[in-house]
């Protein structure tokens, strides 16, 4: 496959209101990123000052290709940073977490006080089970305020937490917990989706039964009459607090300390145990929450990730909480009652700042704008992105429709293994649909080809980050040769495996993973590319495109396709289609088939599974499918 190839990258710029650069905390980019680049280490210094520390650090950085130690030799609890500041300070009585469920619309409010007693006493809780400093915690439960306290405690204490998204099965949380050899399941009876009950306990029952690490299961009892707990190894979480002490002084941990383990398998190959470490990590997450999502006093954030992936881990959990912000969480999915139940929850709590997947915004555009017209949503300041490629159709209906063209869109690019935000479009700055923006400040990223080498504006090529960061991953659990390919295989940078494109200005436009690569005829066409121009089409709400061995291209592409309300299959549609695609990007990238689909196979953290779409149309095994969604 070939490194470089071009791209075209004419496109709108929006200008936001001046007010929002001149109230930013960042500023305008060109200073923050001079500031940063004249001493890096001096710029991280600064973000980390903000935070308390038991002890400081004797070196900001010390950096081995591919090992990095950050903050070395300081002292630190993650929670007294999310908890004990606020609790024991001026935003003691301040809204840390708001919470409404699924079934009949219950809501629960934790004031920082509050949420910082509960975890005290849950994390005297695991002590009291055996649970100590390295130990590892398995955590697979619904979006619940008992979510979010288990995985404060397990940091309290110094245990590993391996948070496992509650839509696994149980062959997948068996696979998790074996590998991180947890001695604590904690899990709840039941969660709630689409006005249906989700066993979660059986599935744990059934997850546990070869996996000898495991001395305990915490239960959150919710539905009634309660679930009965039979065995000796199964015990009650509301039981557990009930007689547990309401101190508990935080571990003191290194730096360098694992934080939590994450295990993420993107769409191709088993689970990846990504290690984070407890000092970078809250550096990065907090310095991302405050300064790009431009947090600000009184803002209530929405998050609309699962604890379960890493967008839940840094910017549910750790990110707002070190900042000290008001956070949202809801098990609501976002078609359930109906398509506006999401924008009305935005007006019910006045969210400031709404952060989600483009997945979830096609499928809005797909409901139509009637939904979130009918709720008010000016409380709305800054609407972000995650998760994969925000294509400019969706761009464009984000910005118009849900922040009234009004809203800067922060479209933020990172992963599970950076652990923080990496390249956006700062508030206050011309934003560009389909670009994600440029490096933030500490970040070093840039476009190259298979050796190494910057590509010129317009070249497609490989993403990379050149200069280690705070919140990077340390390794990969169980298997560090995994780890160093990361950064082993091109000229010692951190290899994304995404392509993307810059422009003139430095902005960077990501088009997919590398292996979402169709060759037809010698010509390399990325899938995001293909699937971006079909959605431009007015009949198409979501696509998805593979390809298929062809006896004279070598590949020809087919593309799946899921209409917007109001659009019938036909005939026609399928060669309007075509044409459309050939209109936007050449002969070359016209479907030789399309299908028509109600769905499509995608992760649980909304990414779309293209192999396991091939495997099917191949006749193959589509191998590891343990983060499909259904």
């Amino acid at each position: 496959m070939a490194a470089t190839f071009d791209v075209k990258l004419e496109t709108t710029v929006y200008h936001p209101d001046p007010s929002y650069r001149e109230g930013a905390r960042m500023g305008d980019w060109e200073t923050a990123y001079q500031r940063f680049l004249d001493d890096p280490e001096a710029f991280w210094a600064d973000i980390a000052g903000e935070l308390e520390w038991f002890r400081p650090w004797e070196k900001v950085r010390e950096w081995n290709n591919p090992y990095a130690r950050w903050f070395v030799d300081a002292k630190l609890n993650i929670t007294a940073n999310c908890l004990d500041r606020h609790a024991l300070g001026d935003r003691r009585n301040k809204v840390a977490l708001i919470w409404r469920g699924e079934e009949d619309g219950n809501e629960r409010v934790l004031t920082y006080r509050q949420l910082h007693r509960q975890v005290m006493r849950f994390a005297n809780a695991l002590k009291g089970m055996g649970v100590g400093r390295g130990d590892a915690v398995c955590i697979y439960m619904p979006l619940v305020p008992e979510h979010i306290v288990a995985i404060l405690a397990c940091a309290r204490i110094g245990a590993v937490h391996t948070v496992v998204y509650g839509g696994f099965g149980a062959s997948a949380l068996n696979a998790r917990i074996r590998d991180a050899n947890a001695k604590i399941v904690i899990t709840a009876d039941v969660g709630y989706r689409r006005g249906k009950r989700v066993a979660l306990k059986t599935i744990v029952d059934e997850a546990v039964v070869n996996a000898p690490s495991v001395e305990r299961i915490v239960v959150l009892r919710r539905a009634s009459p309660h679930l009965e707990l039979y065995s000796e190894m199964e015990v009650d979480f509301h039981e557990l607090m009930k007689g547990a002490g309401l101190a508990c002084e935080p571990e003191v941990m290194d730096a360098e300390d694992p934080l939590f383990i994450l295990y993420t398998s993107g769409t191709t190959g088993p689970p990846k145990g990504i290690v984070h470490t407890c000092g970078g990590y809250m550096v990065g997450t907090y310095y991302t929450t405050k300064y790009i999502f431009d947090l600000k006093e009184n803002d209530v954030l929405w998050c609309t990730a699962d604890p379960g992936w890493i967008t839940g881990h840094s910017y549910i959990v750790y990110g707002p909480l070190a900042a000290g912000a008001t956070v949202l969480i809801t098990e609501t999915v976002p078609d359930y009652p109906d398509p506006g139940v999401w924008w009305r929850i935005v007006e019910d709590f006045g969210v400031t700042i709404f952060y989600t997947a483009p997945t979830a915004i096609r499928m809005f555009m797909k409901f139509g704008d009637e939904w979130p017209a009918a709720a008010n949503l000016e409380s709305l300041r800054i609407i972000g992105s995650v998760g994969e490629p925000l294509n400019p159709e969706a761009f464009e209906w984000y910005y118009r429709v849900i922040g009234s063209s009004a809203c800067p869109v922060v479209d933020t690019w990172w992963q599970t293994e950076t652990g923080m935000h990496m390249i956006t479009t700062l508030v206050g700055e011309p934003m560009k649909p389909g670009f994600a923006g440029r490096p933030i400040p500490g970040v070093v990223a840039d476009v190259v080809d298979r050796e190494g080498n910057p590509v010129p504006p317009g070249i497609g090529g490989l993403l990379v980050i050149k200069e280690p960061w705070p919140a990077m991953m340390r390794t990969v659990y169980n298997n560090d040769e995994r780890y160093q390919q990361y950064w082993n295989t091109i000229n010692s940078c951190y290899t994304a495996g995404d392509l993307a494109v810059k422009d003139e200005d430095g902005y960077i436009m990501v088009l997919g993973r590398a292996d979402d690569i169709i060759i037809v005829a010698g010509h390399n066409l990325g899938t995001a590319e293909v699937e971006s121009a079909l959605v431009s089409h007015e009949a198409v709400a979501e696509a998805a495109v593979i390809g298929k061995p062809d006896p004279v291209k070598g590949q020809a592409v087919k593309a799946f396709v899921i209409l917007r309300l109001g659009y019938e299959p036909s005939e026609k549609l399928k060669t309007d289609l075509t044409y459309h695609v050939r209109m936007s990007i050449g002969p070359i990238a016209m479907p030789s088939e399309i299908e028509f689909v109600q769905s499509l196979p995608k992760t649980r953290s909304g990414k779309i599974m293209r192999r396991v779409l091939k495997a099917k149309e191949m006749g193959i095994d589509p191998g590891d499918i343990s983060t499909l969604e259904e």
